[in-house]
C-alpha cells in the first residue's frame, strides 16, 4: 500500500474508534398508540416495550404525512420544501431524492462508517444514481416501494426485492427476511468498526399479510385488527432479534437505538390507533404526523425518561453527524437543529418554530411553543373544524397544551396569534421548491402522482 494510502486508512481507523452504532428503526403506517409503551393496550409489543424503557419516549416527534418524505428527511435533515419530497415515489416515477443531497450513510462513511439499510428504500429508482448503493450505503437488501406482497415480494405483478440493487429471487416473510438481513450485518460486522444499520421495516403497511400464527392470540379483535396485531408482533420479534444479535456480539452498550413510524397510522380507530390524536396518515393534524419514538443508549440517553419537547425527523442527520465527528460543511444547509442536548440533559427544543409540510406545496403547518397553525389541511378534516376555516381562508389554529386532540380551532378568537404565525410560515416558505425537486428532475406527466399505493 503506498504510504499516503496507509495514513488515510489509519487515520480513518482512528476516527472510527469509539463511535456509536446506530441503528434506526422505522416501522412503516404505525400507529401513535399501537405499542404498549405510548398507551397501546390490545397488542403486545414486549421487544419495543423494554428499549423504550431503556431510554427517552419522544412524546412530540413529528414526520411526513407519508413515507418517501420522512425518508427523505430522515436522509437529508430538510424539509421537503428544499428537496421537493412531498410525496411519494412511485414505481417508474422519473424522479426521486435530489442527487444534489448528502445523505446520512454518505457523512457517515466519512469517519469510517459500515452503512446499511434493510428494508424499504422508496426514493427513487428510475436511474441507477438514485438507488441506495449509490447514495452511500455500503449494503442494500430489501425493496424498494411499498405495498408488495409480504409473500411473494411482487408489487402489481412485478418482483421489488433486492440486494445491493440487484434483483433477487427468494422465498420468505419480508419481515422475517429483514430481520434476518440485520441480524448478519451485526454479527459479521468488523470490530472496532462502527455501524450505521438503517432498518425500514414494510411492516405493518398494507396489504395486511402474516402468518397465521401471529393472529391466533388476537382472534378476540375485529378481523383487520387481528392482522395488524400480527404483523406488529412479527416486526417486535425482529426487533428482539436484532437487538440478542447486538447483545451477543458485545455491541449493545455502545449502539444509538431510534425507533419511529414513518407517518401516522392509517384507518384511526379500525386499523391503527392514533388516540389521543386527531385524524391519521396524508394530514397535517397531529394524527398523520406525530409518532410514537423513542430513542436509546446505555449510559448515554437517561433510562425511563419522557421528553415532550417539539423535535422533527430532519433533526437526526445534524445530530448524528455532530455526534459522530463526521464533517458538517456541506454545499446544502440542513434544516434540522442538534437535540442531543435535549435527550441527554433535558434541554428545550432548539426550534422556536417547527415548520411541518404537507403533501403539496400549498399545504402546510407550524408549531411554535403549544401552538399550531394549519393551512389548507385535508378537507375531510377541515370540514370537521365547525365550518370556520372557509371565512378564513382555510386556516386553522390551536393550542396543543389544553386540545392535542385538535377540536377547538382558535382561528377566529386568536386573530394576532394567527397573524404572527402566518408570517412566520410565509417567511419560511420564500425559497420552497415545487414537488418533485429541482427543476432537472421535475416529474413528467407520467410521473405525477396518482390515486395507486404507495
Amino acid at each position: 500500500m503506498k504510504p499516503f494510502l496507509f495514513l488515510l486508512a489509519l487515520s480513518t481507523s482512528i476516527l472510527a474508534a469509539d463511535k456509536p452504532n446506530i441503528i434506526y428503526f422505522l416501522i412503516d403506517d404505525l400507529g401513535y398508540a399501537d405499542c404498549g409503551f405510548n398507551g397501546g393496550q390490545d397488542i403486545r409489543t414486549p421487544n419495543i416495550d423494554k428499549l423504550a424503557k431503556e431510554g427517552a419516549v419522544l412524546k412530540s416527534y413529528y414526520v411526513q404525512p407519508v413515507c418517501s418524505p420522512t425518508r427523505s428527511a430522515l436522509m437529508t435533515g430538510r424539509y421537503a420544501t428544499h428537496t421537493g419530497v412531498y410525496n411519494v415515489v412511485r414505481p417508474g416515477a422519473p424522479w426521486g431524492l435530489p442527487l444534489a443531497e448528502r445523505l446520512l450513510p454518505q457523512a457517515l462513511k466519512e469517519v469510517g462508517y459500515t452503512t446499511a439499510i434493510t428494508g424499504k428504500w422508496h426514493l427513487g429508482e428510475f436511474q441507477s444514481d438514485y438507488t441506495p448503493t449509490r447514495r452511500g450505503f455500503d449494503h442494500q437488501y430489501g425493496h424498494y416501494f411499498g405495498a408488495l406482497d409480504y409473500f411473494t415480494h411482487d408489487r402489481d405483478g412485478k418482483m421489488d426485492w433486492y440486494r445491493n440493487d440487484k434483483p433477487l429471487v427468494e422465498e420468505g416473510y419480508t419481515t422475517h427476511l429483514v430481520a434476518r438481513e440485520a441480524t448478519r450485518l451485526i454479527r459479521e460486522q468488523a470490530n472496532g468498526k462502527p455501524l450505521f444499520l438503517y432498518v425500514p421495516f414494510n411492516g405493518i403497511h398494507s396489504p395486511h399479510q402474516v402468518p397465521d400464527s401471529y393472529t391466533e392470540p388476537y382472534k378476540h379483535l375485529p378481523k383487520l385488527r387481528q392482522s395488524i396485531a400480527g404483523m406488529l408482533s412479527a416486526v417486535d420479534e425482529a426487533i428482539g432479534q436484532i437487538t440478542a444479535a447486538l447483545t451477543e456480539k458485545g455491541l449493545r452498550e455502545n449502539t444509538l437505538i431510534i425507533f419511529s413510524s414513518d407517518n401516522g397510522g392509517p384507518g384511526p380507530g379500525s386499523a391503527t390507533m392514533n388516540t389521543p390524536l386527531r385524524a391519521g396518515k396524508g394530514t397535517l393534524y397531529e394524527g398523520g404526523i406525530r409518532v410514537c419514538s423513542f430513542a436509546t443508549w446505555p449510559g448515554k440517553i437517561p433510562a425511563g425518561i419522557t421528553i415532550d419537547e417539539p423535535m422533527h425527523a430532519v433533526d437526526w442527520y445534524p445530530t448524528l453527524v455532530k455526534l459522530t465527528g463526521a464533517p458538517a460543511a456541506q454545499a446544502l444547509a440542513p434544516d434540522g437543529l442538534d437535540i442531543w442536548p435535549v435527550l441527554t440533559q433535558g434541554a428545550k427544543s432548539p426550534h422556536d418554530a417547527l415548520l411541518l409540510p404537507g403533501m403539496a406545496p400549498d399545504k402546510m403547518a407550524l408549531r411554535m411553543g403549544d401552538w399550531k397553525l394549519l393551512l389548507n389541511a385535508s378537507d375531510k378534516d377541515a370540514e370537521e373544524a365547525k365550518g370556520s376555516d372557509k371565512a378564513i381562508g382555510k386556516m386553522e389554529l390551536y393550542n396543543l397544551a389544553n386540545d392535542i386532540a385538535e377540536k377547538n380551532n382558535l382561528a377566529k378568537t386568536q386573530p394576532e396569534k394567527l397573524a404572527g404565525m402566518r408570517a412566520r410560515l410565509d417567511a419560511l416558505l420564500l425559497d420552497a421548491v415545487p414537488a418533485g425537486g429541482p427543476s432537472e428532475i421535475a416529474p413528467t406527466k407520467k410521473g405525477k402522482k396518482g390515486k395507486g399505493k404507495k
